[in-house]
């Protein structure tokens, strides 16, 4: 297969799966958690069938690696979602987490004790430059949020918090990269078994947000109707943009 119809196809699936992602947040502001149950149960489905055989197959991992990656990704997560409602917007969410470079050099340094060359000093500090200015630029766009009150200071505190939030889940992120690196470099990599059991396992965690999350599904419902002509049917348009998110992110 040519190098470019990978890239193409994972090229499209990133940027098809965030136009549906902010379509839906921007409507529905806290749906989040119910986006990210979604496309857990989508994942896991192929693991079931043919990566474990219906969990009959042993893990080449040890199921209490899985555990701990899974507290690391589902925190993780659930912080990434909450930020939707604290008047985040999509691109700065999304600069945000693509800002990951500093906390990995950071954890680097404080855990791995690893050392850097200058050079990539100074392409963090540009980063978080660059992250800085994103930010400020942001903040003169809340009005814009669906989560929106027109109480200007009520309003602001309620972006920074979001802001701490997405500092958290950065770093959080970023430990978890750590401890994915050492599991891997211990056990071997083992790409398909870690990706349903890093969907499976957290699936009893919905239940401690299912009241969320069934909240959104009732919205979802009350979404105006959209015909998909080519089959003939008629559904609630959230329901059809969360089909198509859900979908996008199939590895």
């Amino acid at each position: 297969m040519h190098p470019a119809i990978p890239i193409s196809l994972v090229f499209i699936g990133c940027c098809s799966n965030v136009i549906f992602l902010e379509e839906l947040v921007k409507v529905y502001p806290h749906s989040g958690n119910a986006i990210t149950f979604m496309a857990f149960v989508f994942n896991c489905l192929e693991g079931l069938f043919i990566t474990t055989r219906f969990l009959t197959k042993p893990s080449s991992i040890p199921i209490r690696y899985y555990i701990l990656m899974v507290a690391f990704f589902f925190i993780v997560q659930t912080l990434n979602n909450y930020t939707f409602g604290f008047n985040i917007s999509m691109p700065l969410h999304m600069i945000f987490r693509a800002g990951s470079l500093i906390a990995n050099l950071v954890l680097g340094v404080v855990i791995l004790k690893k050392q850097y060359k200058v050079t990539k000093y100074l392409s963090v500090v540009l980063i978080t430059l660059g992250i800085a200015i994103c930010t400020i630029a942001s903040a003169n766009q809340n009005e814009k949020m669906a989560s929106h009150t027109g109480d200007a200071a009520y309003d602001y505190m309620i972006w920074v918090i979001g802001l701490v939030l997405l500092v958290l889940s950065l770093f959080l992120s970023a430990r978890m990269g750590i401890f994915q690196e050492q599991t891997y470099a211990k056990f071997g990599k083992h790409p398909s078994e870690a990706l349903f059991y890093n969907h499976f396992l957290p699936l009893p965690g919905f239940l401690l947000i299912a009241s969320d999350i069934l909240s959104t599904f009732r919205e979802f419902n009350q979404s105006a109707p959209y015909t998909l002509s080519f089959i003939n049917v008629t559904l609630p348009w959230a329901w059809i943009w969360l089909f198509y998110n859900t979908v996008s992110q199939y590895p």
